[in-house]
């Protein structure tokens, strides 16, 4: 099952629905994705699909770039109450991807994120849904918001695991989610083989963030739901797998944070 995928994002000249997209996926025993909205058109894109397309569950927030875009034009709350309302739809099972972005945006833009942040993690307790987090360059920043915050979502979901093996035993140590996508395939990516050696079976997980991050070796082409295989069988052999094992173990974490389809 793809953790996190974009399917109203277009890369390339074709033009894919919902179901199309999820067709192909079923060919290759990709059974279901999560569709995430991370700004209130892409939400409501969100809301459609997966009334549309049972293989297709939800996550909606403001990502954290575009929170700090806002809270600098005084849009923000008002983007986050509709996010709120469109989270409460039974078949979004989590609030995301929010987090700390401090790579694109620059100093200025870091309360916002780390305010939107808190707010899209007390949304996520408040509905019992899971969060979906957005790190990069931002490690440290979001593990101590974390801790810091009283009542935590139950599950916790590091979209795109980017961080090393310190950061995948803080992920082991605290039961927090670890979702590993495309890069992981890459040659140059050693730090994050050893952080997915290093993290639990039972809080692995994988993802397209499609349509970017395509995995070897059909980098640089958009990526899909359909190429999870991909993913699975290089993550299988950095922890020393079976393919079907690793897979029915996602299958597993997926349903236990997400629910069933």
């Amino acid at each position: 099952m793809d953790n996190h995928t974009h399917l109203d994002f277009r890369d390339g000249l074709v033009t894919v629905d919902v179901h199309q997209a999820m067709d192909a996926a079923a060919a290759v025993g990709v059974s279901g994705a999560i569709q995430v909205g991370c700004d209130v058109e892409s939400a409501r894109f969100t809301l459609a699909a997966i009334e549309a397309e049972p293989r297709l569950l939800g996550a909606v927030a403001i990502h954290p770039n575009d929170a700090a875009r806002l809270a600098e034009r005084g849009h923000l709350e008002a983007a986050l109450e509709q996010i709120e309302q469109m989270a409460a739809h039974p078949r979004v099972r989590a609030v995301g991807e929010t987090g700390l972005d401090y790579y694109r945006t620059g100093p200025e833009g870091v309360g916002p994120q780390q305010e939107a942040f808190r707010w899209h993690l007390d949304l996520a307790h408040r509905l019992g849904k899971a969060v979906q987090i957005h790190d990069r360059d931002a490690h440290d920043d979001v593990v101590r918001i974390l801790l810091d915050t009283p009542d935590l979502p139950e599950k916790v979901v590091f979209h795109c695991f980017s961080g090393d093996a310190a950061l995948a035993r803080t992920c082991n140590e605290h039961g927090w989610y670890m979702s590993f996508a495309g890069p992981v395939t890459f040659a140059a990516n050693d730090d994050l083989r050893a952080a997915l050696a290093e993290a639990r079976e039972d809080l692995v997980l994988v993802e397209t963030d499609a349509p970017f991050l395509t995995p070897h070796p059909h980098r640089g082409r958009p990526n899909a739901p359909y190429l999870v295989p991909l993913t699975v069988r290089r993550m299988a052999e950095v922890r020393g797998m079976e393919v079907d094992a690793l897979s029915a173990a996602i299958a597993e974490n997926t349903r236990r944070v997400y629910g069933e389809f």
